[in-house]
């Protein structure tokens, strides 16, 4: 079929082989290049079309935005060429990024404005999660540390994308990596220097964005990067609930949205989504870099951190955060830190806080080196006792019936040497706990979480860990073979020596130095898929 673009076009299907609109007789195919086929969208400022490209071989497929002024007005049209223009020279800028469609053309015709952007096949975020149900906490972690990376380079830039919701993050078939599409309400060129003392820009020329997903500041013309923060926060409700703005009660002295009981996650990331949410563009995170790091860190340190006085590099004593999430970071200077360092040394700048902070600890209580996950005090008799919240030590049996009685909670648990074979124990948090030598054979640990949690040597062959959290998790020697890592989260994990022949990682986060270190045969499934060696 050819589909004539044509906003007036009483009747715009054609056939596939037509040079005319049999309805309204435009040329159908686009600057004698471009064959359109179908609607794909369409918003308040225009719509969005599937096409071929003739003037390439293979004619690849492509997305068509026709931006359609909604009258023919001098100033009408002006808006119309700005918000064309300031869209193609985003998309020009930042569409060198694999989470951004590339932008391949951009022309005017008949007082028409077209975009012409690669085409990015896969489900929307939206039909995601009316096809899939509601994502686990595990779920939403992933989706953050997917796409707050993409936030923060696209911030770098200069630019604040002001639409981000469901319907515009798209998981790509080829990869399933999710990307951030509609540019057409990006505002660019923030100027600091017009920022006022509440941290606001200068007024935009439009108020664009999706009322919900765009906080105050926002509809009231002043984006800031942290709207595109609260935007983002809206998203993981939405992700946790089904529930879109609309749906949701307010709270009318404040204007929070009322979301908290409507959803079963730990405190943590209750509290890193509450700042996130924040009405107040000032207690909000001011960008993507401070959210990744609140998300590193563990929950459960906080009674750790209490008391602990960690002496910066300059050897003067660090101060703790008294944010509303009562972080238990220690850092001389948080804001500075997160502008001046990339995501990439986040997490490095993370594990040398927690190294130090160890070291402290285990200067203060005289235990030598001090763990993360235990943290022993000697008694009057030099034996060793475990701090009440750290390092608790659970059966099977007590697992198993905790689990049962809706228990979901195991961070920083022993539970090393347990016979967990075939348990079901899907969507649990097993954050820092210690799972050594523990069999976990045929277990269905789907969306489990296991950042940081120490899996050496551990029996979890042909275990299902689909959508599993393995953010810097343990798993040497750990034997995997045949096991469901489809979608699961292994940056940073250490697989040196780990059994991977014939375990399915597609689609997981991986590297190929990862994979390098690990044991890998014909029979294992690539993250691209295929099977076979490196």
């Amino acid at each position: 079929m050819s589909y004539c673009l044509n906003p007036i076009c009483p009747n715009p299907e054609n056939l596939v082989y037509s040079q005319r609109c049999q309805s309204c007789g435009s040329q159908l195919l686009l600057r004698d290049r471009y064959q359109v086929i179908k609607p794909l969208g369409q918003g308040g400022f225009g719509a969005t079309f599937l096409a071929y490209d003739q003037g390439l071989p293979g004619e690849p497929s492509c997305v068509i935005k026709q931006l359609r002024p909604s009258g023919s007005a001098p100033h009408v049209l002006q808006m119309a060429r700005e918000l064309f223009e300031r869209e193609a020279k985003t998309l020009g800028k930042i569409g060198n990024h694999p989470q951004v469609p590339r932008l391949l053309d951009y022309f005017e015709d008949h007082e028409q404005f077209y975009l012409v952007q690669e085409y990015i096949s896969g489900d929307t975020l939206q039909e995601e999660v009316k096809l899939n149900g509601i994502l686990s906490e595990t779920g939403v972690k992933q989706f953050l540390s997917e796409v707050l990376p993409l936030l923060q380079y696209i911030h770098e830039q200069k630019v604040i994308h002001r639409d981000i919701k469901p319907a515009n993050l798209i998981r790509r078939t080829q990869d399933a990596r999710m990307v951030l599409i509609d540019f057409g309400a990006v505002k660019d060129q923030v100027s600091q220097a017009a920022a006022s003392q509440s941290g606001q820009t200068a007024l935009t020329a439009y108020a664009i964005g999706t009322p919900g997903f765009a906080p105050p500041e926002q509809m009231a013309m002043r984006p800031v990067y942290a709207s595109d923060i609260y935007a983002l926060g809206v998203t993981c409700i939405y992700l946790l609930t089904t529930k879109t703005p609309k749906d949701l009660d307010y709270n009318p002295n404040t204007g929070e949205i009322m979301w908290e009981q409507l959803v079963q996650v730990s405190d943590h990331l209750s509290k890193v989504l509450r700042k996130m949410l924040d009405v107040s563009v000032r207690n909000r995170y001011q960008s993507a870099a401070e959210v990744l790091r609140a998300l590193e860190i563990e929950p459960y340190l906080d009674s750790l951190a209490k008391g602990l006085l960690i002496k910066s590099d300059s050897g003067s004593k660090e101060r703790t955060h008294n944010h509303r999430e009562n972080s238990a970071v220690l850092s001389s200077n948080p804001s500075a830190a997160v502008t001046s360092i990339g995501v990439a040394q986040v997490a490095a700048a993370i594990r040398a806080r927690r190294a130090k902070a160890a070291e402290a600890a285990g200067l203060q209580h005289g235990s030598g080196m001090a763990k993360s996950t235990t943290l022993a005090n000697s008694n009057s008799n030099g034996s060793q006792v475990q701090n009440s919240k750290v390092g608790r030590k659970l059966d099977s049996q007590g697992l198993l019936t905790a689990y049962l009685k809706g228990r979901r909670d195991f961070a920083l648990h022993n539970l090393s040497l347990l016979n967990l074979q075939g348990a079901d124990l899907s969507q649990t948090n097993f954050h820092s706990a210690q799972l050594q030598k523990t069999n976990l054979q045929g277990a269905n640990l789907q969306n489990s979480d296991f950042g940081r949690a120490s899996l050496t040597r551990a029996n979890l062959k042909d275990a299902n860990l689909s959508k599993a959290y393995f953010n810097h998790a343990d798993l040497e020697g750990a034997d995997l073979r045949g096991a469901d890592l489809s979608n699961a989260y292994l940056s940073n994990a250490n697989l040196r020596g780990a059994n991977l022949c014939g375990a399915n990682l597609t689609s997981a986060k991986i590297s190929d130095e990862q994979l390098a270190l690990a044991k890998t045969n014909w029979m294992t499934v690539r993250p691209n898929g295929k099977r076979g060696l490196l």
